[in-house]
């Protein structure tokens, strides 16, 4: 690892070198293991524990395939796909290595008795199989985690539709919080030049979701002037969702839960923030009911700051909590998009107001590569900036799953790997200084 890592911070070292390298028998790489799948059972979701579950393991090169990459890894960052697969939630993800390795031949490799997980990257490429044209050994890249076989014509006018369509680090194996990863090479976009790897790692996973589900075609198709109701506006996903309607002309409505989550939205941009805790919001009696003169109660003070007007786009991902006052408070003929449960799977909704307002519910997951590489492009251009909050290290994947899970950070967490310490890997210093405030602006909080 220590060739590796010297030819990536040399400025002399060219491709040969990389491809000269002679790449390690094995890596360290964070995983969950397989005969540990039911050490949570009986536990309450959230006091199920990933420090306890996360392990930080020597584990074998996996084999390169056609069409595939291997890539040092500089810096990752976790995801709440990491938190679901450190707490076995909603099932074990070894499942979905089985099913993958019952393909081919070739992806028997991923069906294995550990998992190495992690769906974001920020590194260099080392090697290339055969049919990789597009990219070579030294390559400074990011990948986004779309992994697709593109074997049925169902995928080809949207790769998100392919029947073999996963998740990379999630629903395969040989994922980017580890020292080395696997990729297919149609996951690599170019590295962010004005980013350190660990700024570069951060937005990945969520940037995209957030582009495809408020900005494509695919998703909301959001337009100048549209009000977006954004739920946990500070958070991985929804400092993104805020940035995209910022920079896209329409105006955030952005929920928080704190006084300075709030004040981050503000720092965004935003003017129109709710903190939900301090306006006491119970969309919920009990369990079993929901309350609807909480819904109006919210939607009222949503027209506080609307000039009277009701939501265009709801950018949904808590689910069950607030997913009926999602669909109360969109106007007629609008649009809720959702990505994610994290509240809870079973939505509950009045559909009266669904039905009868014409409003369509849309889903949205992830994106596609076009749509991963649009929202790379717009973070290499400086239009929207990573939300890095805090870096841990690789030996410390457990704690940023655990501060996930517990909604105690802001933004993203990154987590180095190779890199031996925070702020390497900037190319560009001009474009940065440009923009530094905003680059740290989830640091300073």
């Amino acid at each position: 690892m220590k060739e590796i890592l010297d030819a990536i911070q040399s400025p002399d070292s060219t491709s040969a070198d990389f491809a000269n390298i002679k790449l390690p028998e094995s890596y360290r790489a964070v995983t969950v293991h397989k005969d540990e799948a039911e050490m949570f059972a009986g536990v309450a979701s959230r006091d199920k524990d990933p420090r306890k579950s996360l392990h930080l393991d020597q584990v074998p090169l996996p084999e390169l395939g056609p069409g595939e990459a291997l890539v040092a890894v500089m810096a990752s960052s976790v995801n709440y796909n990491s938190v679901w697969t450190s707490i076995f939630e909603p099932v074990s993800t070894f499942g979905f290595l089985e099913r993958y390795g019952r393909l081919s031949e070739l992806t028997k490799r991923h069906d294995l008795p550990y998992h190495v997980i992690g769906s974001d990257l920020a590194g260099v490429v080392l090697r290339t199989g055969p049919g990789v044209n597009a990219w070579n050994p030294g390559d400074e890249v990011v990948a986004h985690c779309l992994s697709v076989e593109l074997e049925s014509s169902d995928g080809h006018n949207d790769t998100m539709l392919d029947p073999e369509q996963r998740i990379w680090g999630f629903e395969t194996n040989f994922g980017g919080l580890a020292e080395i990863a696997l990729v297919k090479s149609n996951q690599l976009m170019p590295k962010p030049k004005h980013l350190s790897w660990e700024e570069a790692a951060a937005p990945g996973l969520v940037n995209s979701t957030a582009y495809r589900q408020l900005v494509s075609r695919n998703g909301a198709g959001m337009k100048q002037g549209d009000n977006v109701l954004i739920w946990g506006a500070s958070g991985g996903l929804g400092s993104y969702a805020t940035q995209f309607a910022l920079a896209g002309g329409a105006n955030p409505i952005c929920v928080v839960s704190s006084p300075e989550k709030a004040d981050i939205c503000r720092a965004m941009g935003a003017e129109a923030v709710i903190d939900r805790n301090a306006e006491g919001y119970k969309f919920w009696k009990d369990e079993r009911t929901q309350d609807p003169r909480e819904w109006k109660r919210f939607g009222s003070k949503i027209r506080e700051f609307t000039g009277g007007e009701d939501i265009d786009i709801v950018f949904e991902h808590p689910g069950r909590e607030t997913f009926g006052a999602s669909v109360y408070v969109t106007r007629k003929g609008g649009t809720i998009t959702t990505c994610a449960s994290t509240s809870g799977y079973m939505h509950e909704y009045d559909n009266r107001y669904l039905w009868m307002s014409l409003k369509r519910i849309i889903g949205s997951h992830f994106a596609n590569y076009r749509e991963a590489w649009e929202a790379n492009r717009l973070i290499a251009k400086g239009k929207i900036h990573p939300t890095l909050s805090k870096t841990y290290t690789l030996e410390e994947t457990g704690q940023a799953a655990y501060d996930v899970h517990r909604n105690l950070h802001q933004g993203k967490v990154g987590v180095l790997a190779l890199a031996p310490e925070e702020g390497l890997g900037v190319r560009d210093e001009e474009l940065r200084a440009k923009h530094i405030d905003a680059i740290n602006r989830f640091r300073n909080i």
